[in-house]
């Protein structure tokens, strides 16, 4: 299987490639040139554990790696995990579900794909001996998860840029008390926004990519987004069989990676009924799919960080597919985006994708509804998840576990969370970087260390 840019400039390349450039040589997402039909396999596909279900899923994609080494991969991926099921479902009512994808080392949805890729590039440089330079941007999960993943791994040194003060102490962190003397948390003046277009930039210098073996673990990698497939499949096979295609998976985000991988699992031949994403009062994804516009605004400070975005990079990967996979409506789409801080759609598609939009005062009222009704604590990025529930089956998709947030849990239901991997950090000294968000401070500080 080849892999293909959004932007439509570079020839295809195969997944391995694509997984090591993260972002196309244009500026693009890397996405497969064909999305497979995977109704042939759901019958097969069923009764395999999750481990065993990832492997048969990515080697439909990953074509270029060898089985057994795939096996071994995907098998040491998800041995972290402190639930049996990997990604269990709570049944809170007849209609309504909850999965919970927090169990990982570090308590949040994205050790699925981080868990994975990982390993991954690990491999890969046992395969190739050339090390690699990991950069990515987060706005509080994503960069203790990418460092957790990378951890131990020989020939990988790892910068995460984050906004000082805007994630939560606890994700800080677990960004910044590893003690390991790879890793580099860079603490940047500004927002996600900031760090994450920085980031892309310097993706862009491919000969500063290459001096440094440059390597993603951001969405903007392919691989993270594939990875995160799978727990979509999985929690389609448990959930009960009656009402399994009449469920509406409902998912928190912020940079449209999360919905993005059960909406392509839908376009692979998967019989997901549909989605609604949950914003946070940063609603630059709700705004788009209720008015047809993309419009930025300023990032605003909420109890749910990690969804503190307003620039969506995955919205060109769904942009791609809406557009009926024509690349250069991609790139004038973006360019107009890029330079206006605007774009409005004539007739925009939202492919059975609904929202809704939370505000902090919400986010706190929810969680003690949620504890009050079912005896379930959720945490904040969840609890938006809970907004604007309507008849009829739905999954609301659970991305960190409360004890990341305990001031709001504290606030909401009077009572703690807590986690014993979280009060260990406590003890520890915090070690970061102070780095200027642009490009040029970055490709100094990566070359000095």
């Amino acid at each position: 299987m080849k892999y293909i840019s959004t932007r439509g400039l570079v020839p295809p390349v195969s997944f391995s490639t694509a997984i090591a450039e993260g972002l196309a040589p244009d500026g693009g997402l890397y996405l497969p040139a064909e999305l497979p039909d995977l109704a042939p396999f759901l019958k097969d596909w069923e009764s395999l554990s999750y481990a065993q279900l990832c492997e048969a899923f990515m080697a439909v994609f990953a074509t270029d790696i060898d089985r057994a080494e795939l096996q071994g991969i995907v098998e040491r991926s998800y041995t972290k995990f402190d639930h049996a099921d990997i990604a269990p479902i709570q049944k809170l009512s007849d209609d309504l579900f909850v999965l919970e994808l927090f169990h990982g080392p570090t308590l949040a949805f994205k050790d699925f794909a981080l868990q994975f890729l990982g390993n991954l590039y690990e491999a890969q440089i046992a395969r190739t001996g050339n090390p690699i330079s990991v950069l990515g941007a987060t706005s509080g999960d994503t960069g203790a998860a990418a460092i957790h993943g990378l951890l131990g791994k020989t020939g990988v040194k790892t910068f995460i840029l984050y906004p000082d003060g805007r994630v939560s102490p606890l994700q800080e962190r677990q960004m910044t008390c590893t003690g390991a003397n790879n890793v580099f948390p860079l603490a940047i003046k500004g927002s996600f926004d900031d760090a994450q277009a920085a980031m892309k930039t310097v993706f862009e210098d491919r000969v500063f990519a290459a001096e440094v073996g440059l390597s993603a673990v951001n969405s903007i990698n392919l691989a993270r987004i594939l990875a995160q497939c799978v727990y979509y499949l999985s929690a389609f096979f448990r959930l009960p069989a009656e009402i399994r295609e009449d469920v509406t998976f409902v998912v928190p985000t912020g940079n449209f990676g999360n919905v993005l991988a059960g909406w392509l699992v839908q376009r692979m031949g998967v019989p997901i009924k549909g989605f609604r994403v949950a914003t946070n009062q940063n609603d630059i994804l709700h705004r788009l799919f209720q008015t047809g516009i993309y419009q930025l605004d300023e990032v605003a400070p909420s109890l749910a960080p990690s969804m503190d975005i307003q620039v969506a990079s995955n919205f060109e990967r769904f942009l791609y597919y809406s557009e009926d996979c024509d690349s250069a409506k991609v790139r004038e789409v973006i360019s107009t985006f890029k330079q206006t801080g605007k774009y409005v759609f004539e007739d925009f598609k939202s492919d059975g994708i609904s929202s809704s939009r939370t505000n902090d005062t919400e986010i706190g009222a929810i969680i003690k509804r949620v504890y009050e009704r079912y005896g379930y604590v959720a945490d904040p990025h969840t609890a938006c998840g809970f907004t604007g529930l309507f008849d009829g089956p739905q999954l609301v998709l659970s991305t960190a576990h409360p004890a990341k947030f305990p001031d709001t849990i504290v606030e909401s239901i009077g009572q703690d969370s807590t986690h014993p991997s979280l009060e260990t950090l406590k003890a520890r000294q915090i070690v970061k970087h102070s780095v200027e968000p642009t490009p040029a401070a970055i490709k100094a500080f990566m070359r000095a260390h």
